[in-house]
């Protein structure tokens, strides 16, 4: 089997500067941005106004769009009560909506005074132009429905409902894979879980593609991209972050193993040829001083 050679590229900098320098090389982009909840971080503003923060993901979007190819494709999560702004902000720079798609969260929803409790996350998948270059029809096996009489023979395509992916809560659940302090707390609390990033590599990229996050955060999106046999270019404005995610690269842990999900996928035509394998590795690291303008996510 021939081995792409796998570089992945860390950049320390602010997201909007970092992304001007970029050639138009990205197939596919995972962007959570921070959500504006006035969480404390480091070196953003998490608490601006609806319109200053909407400007800002406008010209992120724009950005991003210009150095992804054409047929490249986008997922933006956020909020669902952010979902209107986040398909305007999609439509007016460029991209073409395709799907809605609805992470379930597996643990308790979030109880909300006067309103039903929250219990998922809008995932909104876009792309340059009307069709995607490459988009692979995963087949996954969940455990048949209650009133199902007969067992599936094929599994099931995935929709675009995913109430099989767990999210790494702060507390029981968030399990091995959540980075963690020597004392225990958790690195970063808003850690994305790798079988999230995986599924949308192997759904939109193939081996020896382009994987973007402009707001790297702890560089899941690069752990899925790296043994997936995909390039993948992480932007982080905090040199913190930034170093977690090399060190997490160069020292993969067995919690950051992707074969566990493999046979979740074994229903998957070529699944073989999409998933990839990794093999040698290239480290590109930059360091920049630039203005602050984007933010950890």
């Amino acid at each position: 089997m021939f081995f792409h050679k796998i570089v992945y590229t860390i950049q320390t900098a602010d997201c909007l500067s970092a992304l001007q320098t970029l050639p138009q090389s990205v197939d596919m982009t995972f962007l959570d941005p921070p959500f504006n909840q006035q969480k404390d971080y480091a070196l953003h503003n998490d608490d601006m106004s609806e319109s200053d923060y909407w400007a800002m993901m406008k010209n992120v979007c724009q950005a991003v769009c210009n150095v992804t190819k054409n047929g490249g494709s986008i997922y933006f999560m956020q909020r669902e009560k952010n979902t209107e702004f986040v398909l305007q902000t999609l439509r007016e720079t460029g991209w073409e909506f395709q799907n809605l798609i609805i992470w379930k969260k597996r643990t308790s929803a979030v109880p909300v005074k006067g309103k039903y409790g929250k219990q998922y996350q809008v995932i909104i998948y876009a792309t340059k132009g009307e069709r995607a270059t490459t988009f692979h029809r995963l087949r996954i096996n969940p455990p048949s429905p209650a009133h199902f009489k007969v067992p599936r023979e094929n599994g099931v395509f995935v929709t675009d409902v995913w109430d099989d992916i767990r999210e790494l809560t702060s507390g029981y659940f968030a399990g091995d894979e959540a980075l963690r302090t020597k004392d225990g707390e958790r690195f970063h609390k808003q850690q994305a879980p790798l079988a999230l990033l995986l599924r949308m590599i192997l759904t939109s990229t193939k081996v020896g593609d382009t994987v973007l996050d402009p707001f790297a955060g702890t560089g899941t999106t690069a752990v899925a991209a790296l043994q997936t046999q995909r390039k993948s270019i992480s932007i982080e404005i905090d040199p913190n972050n930034a170093q977690c995610i090399e060190n997490r690269l160069k020292n993969l842990r067995e919690a950051d193993n992707i074969q566990k999900y493999y046979r979740n996928y074994l229903f998957t035509e070529n699944l073989a040829e999409i998933w990839g394998s990794e093999s040698d590795v290239t480290v590109q690291r930059k360091s920049k001083n630039l203005e602050l303008f984007g933010a950890t996510g």
